[in-house]
């Protein structure tokens, strides 16, 4: 899943993808069902045995009524190759013919006849199915225009991203926070530089789908893993949502577990209900302006500090939920 992730954070990759897949949904969807290739003038030769046959008693009966051999050979050799075959079907299975018609029919095509004027005994050269030009230039079009979308969409990811590159972690809404909260000047643990990556995520009472998420890449650009924060709790009813607490949560691509802690309201974190109900989850710590809280796996340490909060007011117990929160993610990748 995570290299699927990585496959489709690459906007070539997307672009090539969504091509292929407008081609295979589409050539057969407009070939096979709106506007299929129509055979005509079809040869003899060409047509199913059964009608081979039809077509062979229908030489012989002529032939008999006139007598005429040219025309009969004329007739015969348009099954070409498989005209002996349908000859030996019609003997074994002449039906309402005389099988005495048949031997004549056989002694003239085989012995050859007159040519009359004017025809010409050789097979015609069969006919294969004809595509209708209206449709090869629809098909052409929608072809062409598969290309163009593939080729937009990549640019506009392309775009998008050298946009989210410009700055660092994820754009804020600067709408719902009037002053952009300064990154922390973490201090280097020992033997270590300074975060690898960094990644702002905020809150906003009434934003109910609350879940960010960011990618941890090496300087070089390698997949390494996640990180992000989303609702964990929530407390009353109605809407908006009163959320009394956040999960934080720390993915490595090397680690076999996912490390989460719970980010939890003053109300939450001194409710023994509440907080065994959360402890399940992840390891508690309460939110408070300022505070931080580090979380480690295999080769990844993330150090979570809330940057700003304020509580929601209304009949709810005090400090229960949150009416705002900005949470800054380090990241430093272990040496």
């Amino acid at each position: 899943m995570n290299q699927i992730r990585e496959y489709l954070k690459q906007p070539l990759i997307v672009g090539i993808a969504a091509f292929i897949l407008g081609l295979v949904i589409g050539l057969p969807l407009l070939g096979w069902k709106i506007w299929p290739v129509q055979w005509t003038s079809a040869a003899p030769v060409n047509l199913h045995p059964g009608y081979q046959d039809i077509w062979l008693k229908m030489a012989i009966v002529s032939y008999h009524a006139t007598g005429n051999a040219a025309t009969a050979k004329v007739e015969y050799d348009y099954l070409a190759d498989a005209g002996p075959d349908a000859l030996a079907r019609v003997k074994v299975n002449p039906g309402d013919i005389d099988p005495s018609w048949i031997t004549q029919f056989q002694s003239a095509v085989t012995a050859g006849g007159t040519v009359a004027p004017g025809v010409t005994p050789t097979a015609t050269p069969a006919k294969g199915g004809k595509i209708n030009t209206t449709t090869l230039f629809i098909v052409l079009c929608v072809v062409m225009a598969l290309a163009i979308a593939g080729i937009v969409v990549y640019f506009v990811l392309q775009n998008r991203k050298k946009m989210v590159g410009a700055e660092p972690g994820t754009l804020m809404p600067t709408a719902e926070v009037e002053t952009p909260p300064e990154w922390a000047n973490f201090p280097a643990p020992a033997g270590e530089h300074a975060p690898m990556a960094q990644f702002m995520a905020s809150y906003k009472a009434g934003d109910d789908l609350f879940d960010d998420s960011f990618s941890i890449d090496s300087p070089s650009g390698e997949f390494l893993g996640e990180c992000g924060v989303g609702i964990s709790e929530t407390i009353g009813v109605g809407v908006p949502k009163k959320v009394t607490a956040f999960e934080v949560w720390l993915f490595d691509k090397n680690d076999i577990q996912t490390v989460t802690k719970v980010l939890m309201s003053a109300h939450a974190f001194e409710d023994p209900t509440i907080r065994q109900k959360l402890e399940a989850k992840g390891e508690p710590f309460q939110a408070s302006s300022g505070g931080q809280t580090v979380l480690e796996t295999a080769t990844l340490r993330l150090v979570a500090r809330v940057v700003d909060m304020s509580y929601g007011q209304g009949a709810l117990p005090e400090n229960s939920y949150f009416d705002t929160l900005v949470l800054e993610l380090a990241i430093w990748q272990k040496q």
